[in-house]
């Protein structure tokens, strides 16, 4: 037992390391959306929601988010027109938590690393709000393809970035690179 425990110990200090970042800044990230009501909102939602919109605006698109009456999500109004709705889940934050973690278990030197992970995750950040507001023009023109857009194009697309960043991270900067 003793010597697969020495065999996999590389395996077994990136696992155990990856499950214990993703599970403290996932409670973390938790409690944060704790803090606010049932029908509220959350800050990093409500600022994704506003970076969009200054987005399309920058593009001279006839655009407008209000916070639904009803629900806890953000309304976007596209040539006047309800386009989509931005929910907690489309701040790309669960992404961002995934990409740190496998950055943490991975790392080596500490200013290496919070460098990397500053620019993975203001590079995920902006993939994010361009990816609402391509999507928001594309609903609107087809609506129909809704699945396949928001369902299956877009994931690749976030997630594929968060891959790159992985691979990347992993052949140049990890103690594995070597």
């Amino acid at each position: 037992m003793k010597k697969y425990l020495q065999q996999f110990k590389p395996f077994l200090i990136f696992i155990s390391t990856f499950f214990a970042a993703y599970i403290i800044l996932t409670l973390i990230y938790k409690l944060y959306l704790n803090s606010f009501e049932t029908n509220d909102i959350d800050g990093i939602t409500n600022i994704v929601g506003q970076n969009v919109d200054q987005l399309m605006r920058l593009f001279h698109c006839d655009v407008k988010i209000i916070k639904s009456i009803t629900n806890p999500f953000l309304e976007l109004w596209y040539n006047n027109k309800y386009t989509l709705r931005i929910i907690e889940g489309c701040n790309a934050v669960s992404v961002i938590i995934l990409f740190i973690s496998f950055v943490i278990a991975f790392s080596v030197k500490l200013k290496t690393t919070i460098y990397f992970i500053l620019f993975g995750v203001f590079l995920l950040y902006i993939l994010n709000v361009l990816r609402i507001a391509l999507l928001a023009v594309l609903l609107f023109h087809f609506p129909e393809k809704e699945h396949i857009l928001h369902g299956v194009l877009f994931p690749l697309i976030i997630y594929g970035l968060v891959f790159i960043l992985w691979v990347f991270w992993v052949n140049k900067f990890s103690k594995y690179a070597k």
